[in-house]
């Protein structure tokens, strides 16, 4: 009897635990926020658990979300969705079903999830998906790249990148109706680092003659160098991405050698003769002044020259896209880049617009100032956010205009 009410008090508690997570006061809806935040915060704590009783690597438990919500992904009555492969590389292809105004526009899309988790059959990727391809009466082609920790950088670079360049060939373009001129690459959080290193990587492809019409980044993981900016200090615990695990994202994307993680976690990872590249990613300069209030400048602390040897990833600009020289940036397209205030990539966003206006690139910056980190994603029951539909509008209304 004891025991059971010990149980009936302690549930209500552990309860309240998870469902009460405190959020900023500039977000909307902050209960339904609350109420998103708890099921995922369950699966972490238990892939924590899982992990440390050596039953279940710590991103296989996580990948719980990723089974959450994907779904069987089948046709419509505006879009044709077929599950395909484009140079062995998983894909879903939108196709729409109305007869063509002409030659239509296209998009190659990457899903987020940290490079280890996601799937393109997740719901509110196919939703987007689908709604992109009837909207824009558009060819939108969503990549399942193979993922970490089986299969480490630059695997699902390379698969992203194999998937779009096989899509450019004219015949393939030509044989989806598609416009060669109003071709883009997009992608939401690792998603859009992956699309971003794409974007550059096919400027010095010569076996590649169709170019980008555009890019869209969607709060953009775009470096590793430096994890000690402005906003990972604000938002180190803010949902749904938290300073520890984009630490472990960054580095599971490498290897699982904890002396990575560890480095990363106190910004040690940079060795001295890498000390250059800071310059691709100082905040001080790159940050515009309301980003960096309130905050010194520090640059990380040396780290290990042997643990970069070993795990060089992180200086690789197919990896962190910030990276790439002002020649490289100064050749891309015309590029949509979306940041949340309440965002510890936020940051990156951001520096990445800076250096793209200077390289001369037309850049538009949406930054959200209500809005934290996958908001796009919660536009569908139950966890419907009013401000997903307002940043998916607002996105979608950009590739109206732009591609």
């Amino acid at each position: 009897m004891g025991a059971k009410l010990l149980c009936l008090c302690l549930l209500p508690a552990l309860l309240a635990y998870y469902i009460y997570t405190p959020v900023p006061a500039e977000l909307a809806q902050p209960w339904r926020v609350m109420a998103l935040c708890a099921p995922l915060r369950a699966v972490e704590h238990l892939s924590v658990v899982l992990d440390l009783l050596g039953l279940m690597h710590y991103m296989e438990g996580m990948r719980l979300i990723t089974a959450m919500e994907t779904v069987v992904v089948t046709s419509d009555e505006n879009v044709t969705v077929t599950d395909t492969e484009f140079n062995n590389v998983p894909v879903l292809l939108y196709l729409p079903k109305r007869a063509p105004d002409g030659l239509r526009r296209a998009m190659v899309y990457f899903h987020g999830g940290g490079w280890c988790l996601g799937d393109a059959g997740m719901k509110s990727y196919d939703y987007i998906s689908r709604r992109t391809s009837n909207e824009l009466d558009a060819v939108v082609v969503s990549v399942n790249y193979r993922l970490a920790p089986e299969h480490r950088f630059p695997v699902p670079f390379e698969d992203v990148y194999s998937a779009t360049k096989f899509f450019l060939q004219s015949s393939v373009l030509a044989q989806y109706g598609v416009d060669p001129a109003r071709v883009c690459v997009a992608g939401d959080s690792a998603g859009g680092n992956l699309a971003a290193a794409v974007a550059q990587q096919l400027l010095e492809d010569p076996e590649v003659k169709t170019k980008l019409k555009a890019q869209v980044l969607l709060y953009p993981a775009l470096q590793a160098l430096d994890l000690d900016l402005p906003s990972y200090r604000d938002n180190a615990n803010k949902p749904l991405l938290s300073r520890s695990l984009m630490v472990r994202f960054w580095s599971e994307y490498f290897t699982s050698d904890p002396s990575l993680r560890e480095a990363m976690a106190s910004n040690r990872h940079v060795p001295a003769e890498a000390g250059h590249l800071l310059q691709f990613v100082n905040w001080s300069r790159l940050l515009p002044a309301g980003m960096r209030e309130g905050h010194a400048y520090m640059a990380p602390t040396p780290g290990s020259a042997a643990l970069a040897r070993r795990y060089p990833g992180f200086l690789d600009p197919r990896a962190a896209p910030l990276l790439g020289s002002d020649a490289r940036l100064r050749q891309l397209p015309p590029t949509y880049i979306l940041t949340c205030e309440h965002d510890v990539l936020r940051d990156d966003g951001a520096m990445y617009a800076q250096r793209l206006r200077n390289a001369g690139v037309s850049v538009t910056h949406d930054h959200a100032r209500d809005a934290f980190h996958g908001a796009l994603l919660f536009i569908l029951w139950p966890y419907e956010l009013a401000v997903g539909h307002r940043l998916c509008n607002r996105y979608m209304q950009w590739l109206k205009e732009n591609l």
